[in-house]
Formats: C-alpha cells, structure tokens, sequence
C-alpha cells in the first residue's frame, strides 16, 4: 500500500486523529518502510511478531525449475495440462508481461484471468470472484495487484518472473499452504535470473544445495550452480540427507529441484 503512494493518506489521517490515542499498526511484511512508518506515529510500542518475515511457511512445498526465457509459457502450459493443476495464482514483474501471458494461456485453451494496478476495481473483483470459485483456472497478476488477496485452499503459486526483492518471493508463497493445507510452489528460473535465486537462498538460510542429475546415462551429484539448462534434478523419497550433522530420511517427491531448507543430499558413488 505504501507503494501505491498511500503513506501521505495516512499522514493526513493522523493529522486529524488526537494528540492522545491508543494505536495499534498491523502489518503483513514488516519492511524499512513499515518500521519508518511505525515508528512516526507510535511511541514506546511493543513489537509482536507471529513469524520473522524471512520465514518460508513449512506447508509449502518449493521448487525450481532452470529454463531459457524463452521456454517460460511453453514450461508453464506444460505443468498446468500434464498434471492438472487447478486454480494457479501467476507471478509476472510487469502489467504488460501479466496481460501478454494471460492472453497466450487464453489461446492455448486454458481459462485464465489478469489482475494488476491497470483494472479497473469491478474487472479485479470479477475475475477474484470467477477464480475462487473455480471457473477460471489460471490467476495472472503483479505483486502490487495481488495485494490483499485472501485465498482460501490455493494448492499452487508460481514465480513465473522471479522477484528482484527476496521478501516479495516469502510473501507470494505464502498466499498456498495455509490452515493446515500443503501447498506447492514453482519458480521458473532462467540464468539471468540466478542471482535473485542465490538472494532468495540467502534470505532463507538456505545451504546451496547439491543436485542429482543425469549425464552421459548415469546419475552424478554436483552443485546447482553447475547444472546446465535443461537437465532435469532429481530428489526422491528416502534420500539421505545430513541436518545439523545428522542424517534423516528426505521427504521430498518431486522429479525436479527442490528449494528445501537447510537440507543437502549425500554425494553417491556412480
């Protein structure tokens, strides 16, 4: 909100509102805008935190897939047909790319809907209405137009556009896996897009993890920087995986890589 320009509304607000007053600020990210925000208009407040806004929700499953830009849609049309998703919330970075995807996805037979700052408020409430209740399948928007959205049992979110801030990335796949539901996440990463990857990771804690893939009819294990575009990763159930120095069984389940905490598989023998 503060992005759309709303922080000199607010300023004007608490310029009418008593000198002497009870305030309490809710907030869903707790950015440097937000603190600065808080701290003009609050005094002395006691901070609660639910969860630390670098956390991922553990009901989400992540994963990755390295492709060309240019095999984005083609990657994208492929995951929603071949295994049926339903009711898929799309990241873009811009309106114009939100507008351009839906419209190929449109064409490619699969019900979709745009959401960004450019339409209207009766066009935004429409297409949220038609897409929680199942009768578009696909949900494009920015963060922007996003905002604010609650819904309920959305089993997939993908990072069609990485975002540029890593905060945005937990605050997208957050919007799946809540009350009590798994819910998946899919990033769509090209090599230029690497190093908000690599970001990501970071504001994760996540330890760059190693991945199995197959070269020359064998599997081999090497860094995920190393893998090239179009190999696919492989995690399987039962994986060994070493946490703080113990080994445990990996609980993955997916034939692609897989953004998985701090886990990293163990190097075999091929």
């Amino acid at each position: 909100m503060l992005d759309l320009g709303f922080s000199q509304e607010i300023s004007a607000i608490l310029d009418l509102a008593p000198k002497k007053r009870r305030t309490m600020l809710l907030s869903a990210t707790y950015t440097p805008p937000v603190r600065d925000l808080a701290a003009s208009m609050l005094q002395d407040p006691e901070y609660i935190e639910v969860t630390p806004h670098h956390t991922a929700a553990e009901a989400v499953i992540q994963k990755v897939y390295r492709v060309d830009r240019a095999n984005k849609r083609a990657l994208l049309i492929h995951l929603i047909n071949e295994e049926n998703w339903s009711r898929v919330l799309v990241f873009t970075r811009t309106r114009h790319g939100a507008d351009r995807l839906t419209e190929k996805l449109a064409a490619r037979g699969i019900r979709a809907a745009v959401m960004h700052g450019n339409k209207s408020q009766s066009f935004r409430t429409r297409s949220f209405e038609a897409f929680k209740k199942s009768e578009i399948r696909t949900l494009v928007a920015t963060d922007v137009g996003a905002r604010g959205l609650d819904i309920s049992n959305l089993p997939y979110v993908v990072n069609y556009d990485m975002p540029s801030i890593p905060e945005d990335y937990v605050h997208r796949i957050g919007r799946t896996g809540r009350a009590g539901e798994i819910g998946i996440a899919v990033s769509l990463v090209s090599p230029e897009e690497r190093p908000y990857l690599q970001a990501i990771e970071k504001l994760l804690t996540l330890a760059p993890p190693l991945a199995r893939v197959v070269r020359d009819g064998q599997e081999v294990e090497i860094p995920t920087d190393d893998v090239k575009v179009g190999e696919i990763l492989v995690v399987r159930p039962g994986d060994k995986i070493p946490v703080d120095g113990e080994v445990v069984e990996g609980q993955s389940n997916v034939n692609e890589s897989a953004i998985t905490g701090e886990s990293r598989p163990v190097k075999k023998e091929v």
